[in-house]
């Protein structure tokens, strides 16, 4: 969405989900069974998808300093996350501390989900831009959360998809990666981890 301090890359991007897959999502989050719940249609509610994810975690960041350049040179950080939960569940709100070489960063995401569409919208923050941007849209199924947007970088058009994936009641994984040529290949820019 937005570019991150001391490097200018960009942290999360977002092209419509539905419009890829056309699905609605099922499956686990966390290893909890997140099938059970279903509206009149059959579709699952998943508005406690994110529900692995309250409190605090320590995080450690890979980030590739130049995206889509050739350059496989990657800077390092460490830090704190906390999640906590807004409207019972539908609504969450996340902060990112982290510290390393390239320097500091400050973030903040808010996910909202869509009772309608049965999927979740992403809007991330960093406190060196000081805006919101474009929500990134999807969901879980079978305990792995993918989104994605699409989004300008360095004056062109790429795809952007954002994966949670290794979820355990201890631990999960996040992977940013973009793609500049309509989602054939991805080369990824963020990976997180996250420990309790």
């Amino acid at each position: 969405m937005r570019a991150l301090p001391a490097g200018g890359t960009v942290l999360f991007a977002a092209l419509l989900l539905a419009t890829v897959t056309g699905t609605a999502f099922a499956g686990t989050a966390g290893g909890k069974d997140t099938t059970a719940a279903r509206d009149d249609a059959g579709a699952r509610d998943g508005r406690h998808d994110f529900d692995f994810e309250f409190g605090e975690w320590k995080a450690h960041l890979k980030r590739r300093l130049k995206p889509l350049s050739g350059s496989d040179e990657w800077v390092e950080y460490d830090g704190t996350s906390v999640v906590r939960k807004v409207w019972n569940g539908a609504a969450n709100l996340g902060e990112i501390e982290l510290d390393g070489p390239a320097g500091h960063i400050e973030g903040l995401s808010l996910r909202v989900y869509n009772p309608a569409s049965k999927q979740w919208n992403v809007h991330f923050a960093n406190s060196a831009v000081g805006t919101v941007g474009e929500a990134m849209i999807g969901g879980f199924e079978n305990g792995r959360g993918e989104f994605y947007n699409q989004e300008m970088f360095n004056g062109r058009s790429i795809f952007v998809r954002f994966i949670f994936s290794d979820i355990t009641p201890k631990s999960f994984r996040l992977e940013q990666a973009f793609s500049d040529n309509g989602g054939k290949s991805w080369e990824a820019n963020w990976i997180a981890t996250f420990t309790r």
